[in-house]
């Protein structure tokens, strides 16, 4: 295992998931960088919904924590490389604020500590109605020069083949392959596919046995056993 930096890392949340469900996957990391380095975005499910309803906006709430994040991050290690860990739907806001053009009015210089990338299980290619205004944004904005500046490492999982008829995890991830990619028969992490994740100009890591949905018990990306798998990209 390559050695690993120990600098700050924030932590961005997938579409619908709350701050303290990423408390496991700080504790974690906290295994090789220091836990007050270690920052989770504070979102909450009504900055997902909004109030009154609005999910098209929720990238824009999430930038704006992010952002605020960040300028904690800076004041408190000024000068140090930061990375960012983004789960699911989270990863496209990350890169969507890392392009730092305008989307729905908001946009943000992007903060130069920011070094690198590392998204678990996110879907740059979906047919899902919200994830798909993310996606057509990232590649209308997206040049190869942007890996030059910030490095990409998208992480996903092929622990379940999707199965029209199989056993219940199996149709299931059947149904949620063809949300995302329009076909059920194919390798995923349950919720996402591979294929759905893999980001041209990234580096693009398959891991094993790794779960997408963070609940309790589970062996998703960001317990114990799916932070070993990738951690060494820090």
């Amino acid at each position: 295992m390559a050695e690993i930096s120990g600098n700050p890392v924030v932590i961005i949340e997938g579409v619908g998931f709350w701050d303290s469900l990423y408390d496991e996957m700080k504790d974690a990391l906290s295994a090789a960088v220091p836990k007050e380095k270690i920052f989770i975005t504070p979102v909450s499910v009504i900055d997902w919904i909004g109030f009154p309803p609005s999910p098209e906006r929720s990238t824009n709430r999430v930038m704006k924590s992010l952002d605020e994040t960040l300028r904690r991050v800076a004041q408190a290690f000024p000068n140090e490389p930061v990375t960012l860990v983004a789960h699911s739907g989270g990863g496209t806001i990350a890169m969507i604020y890392l392009l730092g053009k305008s989307f729905q009015g908001d946009a943000y210089e992007p903060y130069p500590m920011i070094q690198k990338l590392i998204t678990l299980g996110t879907p740059y290619h979906t047919l899902e109605t919200y994830g798909k205004m993310k996606s057509d944004f990232i590649f209308e904005h997206l040049t190869p020069d942007f890996f030059q500046k910030i490095e990409v490492i998208s992480i996903t999982s092929d622990s379940w083949m999707g199965k029209q008829i199989g056993s219940v995890s199996e149709m299931a991830s059947y149904y949620f392959y063809q949300n995302v990619s329009g076909r059920g028969d194919l390798p995923g992490d349950g919720i996402v596919t591979v294929e759905s994740c893999t980001l041209d100009g990234a580096r693009n890591v398959v891991i094993q046995g790794i779960e997408h949905l963070p609940t309790p018990n589970t062996p998703w990306y960001g317990a114990s056993v799916g932070v070993k798998q990738w951690i060494e990209f820090l």
